[in-house]
């Protein structure tokens, strides 16, 4: 079996500029002129904007992670949401409206969101040129690229890939692989944060963030092909330790419960999985290698990369940062200095504290950097004559 190392890139609203991090880290380690060296890319939510920067710009790894660099340094929230005071307030009350309307069995409006993103639409649109990817797979530079949603009508998790002709499509429980041209709309719907973002419309079916039943966020790049995965991570594991935990005194707010569901759809999955993943390498490793050809079972290499320090302790910092709109809107939920920072960090898309989460990535890479491009084997990636 040929071997090809295959990317994950989670999702996490604003916590995606940590990824920018890493992988400028793994760009500087790599020839200046060096192709893409991930075949495979699979990206959920934010992690799905990054990943198709990464496949569009497959010709010079260098030059995709510099695009991304510049973005998420310069970003302000304007640029994903409105921000404005008529924006804020006409879809604030649209949102509570419909979910009155909704209570006494009236149809709902068409689209129900606490936030406009109609400013990421136009991003997206000018910042990624989806035409591109085919360009990428026919050179040969790249195998696969694919972006994961959630269908709010089947309940299942699609991933809509693009790639070589001779992928397959899957069907598994709750989730299922479609061969497609990724297109914005793929985009949009993959990083549709539940509530916070309107849902998208694809083909026959609405669709929100790819990250919500996705229970299994590694096998899109093993369905694809990957014999080595890259995972870059975006939760930090003491956020979750049990001896941590702090006395709350009175009933959970809006934001907070907001914040602890938020948690529970982008970052639980993913150390699930990739606990199942190690379980089952341990198993595969102790079968007799006649076993392993019956069954089809084959150990996969993982290395996962996760912020060194709580991303929720950073955004408390910088939560000043947000317009002043939307910090009044987060305040009526119950947003407060210690509370509710969990909801903050998925939107806090401001340079200040996107470009720390991109410095805490590059850190991070940097104190791993002997066992990451051990992992790559960066040997095997060719240069660009361009």
């Amino acid at each position: 079996m040929k071997h090809r190392l295959g990317l994950v890139l989670t999702g996490g609203g604003a916590r995606a500029a940590y990824q920018v991090g890493v992988l400028k880290a793994i760009a500087e380690s790599m020839p200046r002129r060096a192709h893409n060296p991930f075949p495979i890319i699979c990206g959920t939510s934010a992690g799905a904007l990054n990943a198709t920067a990464l496949a569009v710009n497959a010709g010079s790894f260098r030059k995709g992670v510099q695009y991304l660099h510049n973005i998420w340094r310069n970003f302000h929230a304007d640029q994903v949401y409105r921000t404005d005071v008529i924006g804020v307030f006409n879809n604030s009350v649209l949102w509570l409206s419909g979910l009155f309307m909704g209570s006494l069995g009236f149809r709902m409006p068409r689209q129900i969101s606490l936030l406009d993103n109609s400013p990421l639409v136009e991003l997206l649109d000018e910042a990624l040129p989806c035409e591109k990817i085919q360009d990428s797979i026919d050179s040969g530079l790249l195998y696969a690229l694919s972006v994961t949603a959630s269908g709010y009508g089947s309940g299942q998790s699609v991933t809509f890939y693009q790639g070589v002709k001779e992928i397959p499509p899957w069907k598994r429980t709750r989730r299922v692989g479609v061969p497609t041209m990724i297109k914005l709309e793929h985009l949009l719907a993959s990083s549709a944060i539940p509530f916070i973002f309107p849902a998208v419309l694809v083909n026959r079916e609405y669709f929100g963030d790819g990250s919500m039943r996705q229970i299994a966020p590694v096998s899109s790049a093993l369905h694809l092909g990957a014999t080595r995965i890259l995972v870059i991570g975006v939760s930090h594991a003491d956020d979750y330790d049990p001896v941590s935990r702090e006395h709350i005194g009175g009933y959970p707010s809006l934001a907070h419960i907001a914040g602890h569901a938020l948690n529970s759809i982008f970052l639980d999955s993913m150390e699930i999985d990739l606990e199942r993943v190690q379980q089952i390498n341990k198993l595969v490793m102790s079968m007799p290698e006649e076993t392993r050809e019956q069954t089809q079972f084959r150990n996969v290499d993982v290395l996962s990369i996760a912020p060194s320090l709580s991303i929720e302790k950073i955004a408390e910092k910088y939560a000043k940062n947000l317009p002043w709109t939307i910090r009044v809107l987060l305040r009526l939920v119950g947003v407060r200095q210690h509370s509710g920072t969990s909801l903050v960090s998925y939107l806090l898309s401001e340079k200040k504290f996107c470009n720390a989460l991109i410095e805490l990535g590059y850190k991070d890479a940097l104190a791993r950097k002997e066992e990451i491009l051990a992992f790559l084997d960066l040997d095997t990636v060719p240069e660009s004559r361009a």
